[in-house]
């Protein structure tokens, strides 16, 4: 029968060689055997495929190697769908050019088997942490990504950097429920794309949730991060859903 497959908050970079590794084995022997054997229609990732990405003339030999399998399944075939994540916000038109990966907005719905289903990285649902939402919505400004491309790469490895320090000082110092998602933006999304089904990264907090929204059951299926490697990936069909460990 066939499935598709959602991954999300792999965080690849030099650092973490062997979720590099576990990522290439994953593409090159799950994906592209899975999708030759007529058993996967499609391979979403939603958000923070690299733990940055700095604009698409970034030339880290790392994610050149990555960029290649990426580039080896989709001339197999494979529908590969990419979300930007708050990691990865500057992918661009030449990475989905060498990639041949289909980079797709956040939100968006799809019919998943006949289940009318909500796409997410999930940063923007985790509304409680105010500095953070600021934070975004500059770096999402298209002026802002224009001047920052502008600078050199060295410079914008430079800031990133900084940005990386700030952003995990900060996590820990918040309170665990402040970068979760809050229900009420959960609802509110559900309710403006008249969904009962939400798929989404970002917390590393992977779990199905189901609950009561807008008077209707609805389901929250997070997926994990590669860094602990448990329910990273959901694997999806017609009659049934499995959160998988990616060891």
């Amino acid at each position: 029968m066939a499935e598709t497959l959602f991954i999300a908050d792999l965080h690849l970079s030099e650092q973490c060689p062997d979720i590099v590794e576990k990522c290439q084995v994953f593409l090159k022997d799950k994906c592209l055997t899975r999708y030759q054997k007529s058993n996967l229609d499609a391979l979403y990732i939603l958000g923070d495929l690299f733990e940055s990405w700095l604009g698409d003339d970034d030339d880290n030999p790392t994610y050149q190697a990555v960029i290649k399998t990426l580039k080896m399944l989709t001339t197999a075939g494979l529908p590969i769908y990419i979300m930007h994540g708050n990691r990865d916000f500057l992918l661009g038109e030449k990475f989905s050019d060498m990639t041949g990966c289909q980079l797709i907005s956040d939100p968006i719905k799809i019919d998943l088997y006949g289940t009318p289903t909500l796409l997410m990285h999930g940063d923007s649902l985790c509304t409680l942490d105010v500095s953070y939402q600021q934070f975004r919505e500059q770096v999402r400004n298209p002026l802002w990504q224009q001047q920052f491309l502008a600078y050199p790469l060295e410079q914008r490895r430079a800031f990133a950097q900084q940005a990386r320090q700030q952003s995990q000082t900060h996590t820990q110092n918040v309170e665990e429920m402040i970068t979760d998602v809050t229900p009420r933006a959960v609802e509110e999304i559900l309710a403006e794309h008249q969904v009962t089904q939400l798929i989404h990264g970002h917390t590393h907090r992977p779990a199905v949730h189901e609950f009561q929204s807008n008077a209707q059951w609805a389901r929250r299926i997070v997926v994990g991060d590669w860094q602990t490697g448990k329910s990273c990936l959901l694997n999806y069909s017609a009659t049934q859903y499995t959160l998988l460990d990616c060891d």
